[in-house]
């Protein structure tokens, strides 16, 4: 070869090799953490259009497209065989079906304009007198004693009770914890009313929306609420009002009963919608033979409570708008799809894989991640720590929260590390168990960390917009998860796991109860009755009768249990030293224990 095409190669190789290193820079500026890329996540995800992003809705499959479509656009894999979509089905509705009707001395009522049935009445025909039985109430307390039911036969009959108490706006009435509308549908069911129909006080307005309440099941009985005009015309035949039977009650304080001249017949037929939600899950695999199979899970949910109203979660249920969710938790999904744009673009300097989800349904109950642990999409134990996003976007005087930090003895100093001499103070909080998706993973003893910017005057209003958003602050917050997640994958060792605190809520710890059975129950459960998802206390009155882990606790003391509000009921009603009967279902087969408090 001669000197000059020696020359021209040298310069040809020289071009490439530059081009090459601007091409790499380029690639890796490109996939840093963006202030405007968040934002434009921000704006897409929480438009009007989007509606709030209820699960199941067109907001929300919009959202999974979206989601979709970035992951590729990084070079992020399916994480779900040769998907990247989860799906899963949700109780999202219930709706009048077909021939509802109530005759009283048969004059026929119209739905929705006479009366609506509760969302947790059951289906059915049902046939009666009736009898009025005040408040519904039978109390019998160190401080206070009431019962509608004493000097009356309910047994068969449809009971007519009025809603509330005699003292409806004192905050801490001694009625309080015994005048849900639930609460007494217990009372009745328990003294064998064929049915329970609700009356309103005259403060309040027509009729309750029919609508899906989480969490309630078939309570095996039907379960009304008549219109003002009607249930006037009910007492009048016997010479009452609701104003006079409501001022006798609350002046005296006394229970007010009485046979009613009325033979009611009934046809209830409520119908279950479910809706299609589904996760997004990504995947960064690792090219390291050792540890590729191992896994970082980043997650963050892009649900919201869509046009907010009652029973969705709005702090404004009043008001039927779209709730943006751009702090809660399209700032969340943002700062996920940042992570794996960078984390994509490192992936040959990664030695475990990451595991990217965006959840469903966690304003439902955290139904996506939960989902997602019963349905991993990955050897389950190969999860080394779960980091968990959720309203990151409204840092306040260069502060936030990092939650979990006691669920795996390297977390602090790791932290403390990576956050050395940064522009901001961490406030780290050691419990695992928090109010999102990563305590579905802590109760599986997951190590878990949970970043947070804090709660704020807009949370679930239709306030809560992307003209708040701190861009700065998130930043700042992604920078860190970034770093803690790139260590936590080359690390020699994945963290281990240590317990900080329960494993799930405890809805045993409420005050009114003075026993607790040392369960966790089972939240998203289908079946009826209390399903017990732990035992959480080893030397517990569960433990000691001999409960294990997926029993259906049918009744205590012989008073039925169809679901976990009626658990609570139940256990509210209990006292220390009372050894009392559990039927149980354990897979298939029916057992009786005796449980001592």
């Amino acid at each position: 070869m001669n000197e000059n095409k020696k020359t021209l190669y040298a310069v040809f190789i020289f071009l490439i090799i530059g081009f090459g290193l601007v091409q790499t820079k380029r690639s890796t500026s490109d996939s840093e953490i963006s202030e405007d890329e968040i934002m434009g996540h921000i704006k897409y995800l929480s438009h009007e259009k989007r509606g709030g992003r209820y699960p199941g809705s067109r907001g929300s499959k919009d959202v999974i497209a979206y989601i979709t479509k970035q992951f590729k656009s990084y070079g992020v894999q399916p994480g779900v065989k040769n998907s990247f979509v989860q799906p899963f089905e949700i109780n999202s509705n219930i709706v009048l079906g077909d021939s509802n009707y109530v005759k009283v001395n048969n004059k026929t009522l119209s739905p929705e304009i006479d009366y609506i049935p509760f969302s947790f009445s059951s289906s059915g025909v049902y046939k009666g007198e009736a009898v009025f039985a005040g408040y519904g109430f039978k109390i019998n307390t160190d401080d206070l004693v009431w019962n509608d039911y004493k000097s009356i036969n309910v047994k068969g009959k449809w009971v007519i009770v009025m809603r509330h108490s005699p003292e409806r706006d004192l905050q801490h009435s001694v009625f309080l914890e015994h005048s849900s509308l639930h609460k007494k549908m217990l009372v009745a069911r328990d003294e064998g009313a064929l049915g329970i129909i609700f009356i309103s006080q005259i403060e309040d307005p027509n009729l309750y929306p029919l609508k899906y309440l989480d969490g309630y099941k078939d309570s095996g009985i039907p379960v009304l609420h008549l219109s003002n005009s009607s249930a006037d015309k009910i007492l009048k035949k016997d010479g009452w009002t609701r104003e006079q039977i409501q001022d006798y009650m609350n002046t005296k304080l006394k229970p007010l009963s009485f046979t009613l001249s009325e033979t009611i017949e009934a046809k209830v037929n409520l119908s279950l919608i479910t809706s299609r939600a589904a996760n997004i899950i990504g995947l960064i695999k690792s090219g390291n033979r050792e540890f590729r199979d191992e896994y970082i899970v980043i997650g963050a949910h892009f649900d919201h409570v869509g046009n907010g109203g009652h029973s969705s979660g709005s702090r404004k249920p009043e008001t039927v708008a779209v709730h943006p969710g751009a702090d809660d938790n399209a700032s969340g999904t943002a700062g996920l799809l940042e992570l794996a744009q960078k984390l994509a673009s490192q992936k040959g300097r990664l030695k475990r894989s990451i595991l990217l989800i965006g959840f469903d349904a966690e304003e439902k109950g955290l139904l996506g991640s939960k989902y997602f642990i019963e349905n991993p999409s990955v050897d389950i134990s190969k999860i080394k720590a779960m980091i968990n996003m959720d309203m990151i976007g409204r840092m306040k005087d260069s502060t936030f929260t990092v939650g979990g930090v006691g669920s795996s003895p390297v977390f602090e100093n790791l932290l403390d590390s990576l956050s050395a001499y940064k522009n901001f103070k961490l406030n780290k909080t050691k419990p695992g168990y928090g109010p999102s998706d990563h305590a579905s993973f802590y109760s599986k003893n997951i190590p878990v960390l949970f970043f947070f910017s804090g709660f704020h005057d807009e949370y679930h209003t239709p306030e809560d917009t992307w003209k708040l958003i701190n861009l700065k602050g998130q930043k700042q917050i992604l920078n860190l998860v970034y770093d803690l997640t790139f260590n936590l994958s080359r690390s020699q060792k994945p963290p281990s796991f240590s317990e900080a605190g329960p494993k799930n809520r405890s809805m045993e710890t409420r005050s009114s109860f003075k026993v607790t059975l040392g369960i966790v129950p089972s939240y998203n459960s289908s079946v009826i009755g209390l399903e017990i998802d732990q035992i959480s206390d080893s030397k517990g009155p569960a433990a000691r009768a001999g409960l294990i882990n997926g029993d259906v606790i049918k009744s205590i003391n012989g008073k039925k249990i169809n679901d976990i509000y009626e658990y609570m009921e139940r256990l509210s009603e209990l006292n220390p030293g009372l050894e009392v009967p559990v039927e149980i279902d354990r897979k298939g087969s029916k057992m009786k224990l005796n449980i001592k408090f």
